[in-house]
C-alpha cells in the first residue's frame, strides 16, 4: 500500500511538469542551491525533512542470519535552519531540530503518527537540537562545503525499561527512541553540473563520532555515510534522481557494537514556487551485518528566500 501511494506521488509531481510547466531561462533552485552551495549574506534557507523507516527483517539472527520480525517503524522529522552572515559567502550558520516518533511489536508503519506513547510499544518527541557551521574552506573551490554540528541530546535513555517479548524468542524487546549521548557531524559535500545543464552529479561524505556514554549502544563510535546522487533535470523546475550509499559503524569500545549496510534509492524533486521547493525519496537497505533489512520512505520541503 505505501509503494502504491509513492508511485502515486510520483506521478502527481510528473504531471505537473507535464501539463504546463514553461521552461526557465534561469536556474531554480533546485539547480542551483545543492547542498554544497552557501547562502548569501542575509540569505534563510529552511529544510523539513521526514523519514520513515520500517521494516520487518534483519541481520540478528544466529550467526547473523536474516530472520523475519514483527514489523519495526522508526519516523523522524527534521527541521535545518540556515542563514549567510559573510560578504564573501563562505560562511552559513544554522540550528537543527529534531523530533522522533518510533513503534515496534507488529503494529502498523503509519502508527508513527498516532504519537501515543502506547506503553511498551511506542514512543515519541523532541530528541535533539544542534548548532552548526558551513563554510568553504577551499575559496577556488566554491562547490566544496563543510557542515559541522554538535547534536546534545534530549533524551534520557535509549531503550524504554518496560519490555516485551515481541519475537518469542526469549528476548525482551524495548522502543528504542534516539542516541542520548552528545554526537559530533561533519558533513562533506561536493557536486558537478555536466557541461549540457541536463545532469549533476552530487557527493556526500557524512561523519558522525558518538562520544562515550556507558547507555548508549554507539557510546565512542565512528559512525561513515559516504553518497552518490545522479540527478537528471527534464526542465529547470523538475529533476529525478538514483543515488547508493554505505553506511559503516566502527566503534572503539572493546566489545562495541559494529555494523554496515548498503542503501539503493531513488527520487524526484519539484519547483513549486520561486521560494519553495518539495522533494520525495525512497530507499532500500539491500544488504548489511548487524543492520535492519527495511524501506524509508521520504518527503522534504525547503524553502529559501
Amino acid at each position: 500500500m505505501m509503494k502504491k501511494k509513492l508511485v502515486l506521488l510520483f506521478a502527481m509531481a510528473i504531471s505537473m511538469v507535464i501539463v504546463g510547466q514553461e521552461e526557465d531561462s534561469n536556474k531554480s533552485i533546485i539547480q542551483e542551491y545543492t547542498p554544497s552551495i552557501l547562502l548569501k549574506k542575509g540569505q534563510w534557507d529552511i529544510k523539513w525533512f521526514n523519514n520513515l523507516y520500517t521494516e520487518t527483517e534483519d541481520l540478528f539472527g544466529p550467526n547473523g542470519d536474516k530472520q523475519s520480525i514483527p514489523r519495526k517503524s522508526f519516523f523522524t522529522s527534521s527541521v535545518d535552519i540556515f542563514t549567510g552572515i559573510s560578504d564573501s559567502r563562505r560562511v552559513n550558520l544554522g540550528l537543527l531540530l529534531e523530533f522522533r516518533s518510533n513503534v515496534i511489536g507488529g503494529r502498523n508503519a503509519l502508527d508513527v503518527f498516532s504519537f501515543d506513547g502506547e506503553r511498551g510499544s511506542a514512543r515519541s518527541g523532541f530528541t535533539s537540537f544542534a548548532p552548526a557551521i558551513k563554510f568553504n574552506p577551499i575559496k577556488s573551490i566554491g562547490n566544496f562545503t563543510i557542515q559541522s554540528a554538535i547534536h546534545i541530546p534530549l533524551v534520557d535513555n535509549e531503550e524504554e525499561d518496560f519490555v516485551f517479548d515481541f519475537d518469542n524468542d526469549g528476548n525482551l524487546d524495548g522502543v528504542f527512541l534516539d542516541q542520548n549521548g552528545y554526537i559530533f557531524q561533519n558533513r562533506f559535500f561536493y557536486d558537478y553540473s555536466f557541461s549540457d545543464g541536463n545532469w549533476q552529479l552530487f557527493t556526500e561524505l557524512n561523519t558522525e563520532y558518538s562520544f562515550k556514554e556507558e547507555t548508549s549502544f554507539a557510546s565512542n563510535s565512528l559512525r561513515l555515510m559516504p553518497g552518490v546522487f545522479l540527478s537528471y533535470f527534464p526542465s529547470s523546475k523538475f529533476t529525478v534522481l538514483g543515488f547508493v550509499q554505505h553506511l559503516q559503524l566502527i566503534s572503539f569500545e572493546t566489545e562495541g557494537f559494529e555494523q554496515d549496510a548498503t542503501i539503493l534509492g531513488a527520487g524526484a524533486k519539484y519547483q513549486l514556487t520561486d521560494e519553495l521547493n518539495v522533494e520525495l525519496l525512497y530507499s532500500n537497505f539491500v544488504r548489511g551485518n548487524s543492520t535492519g533489512l527495511g524501506q524509508t520512505f521520504n518527503i522534504g520541503l525547503r524553502a529559501l528566500f
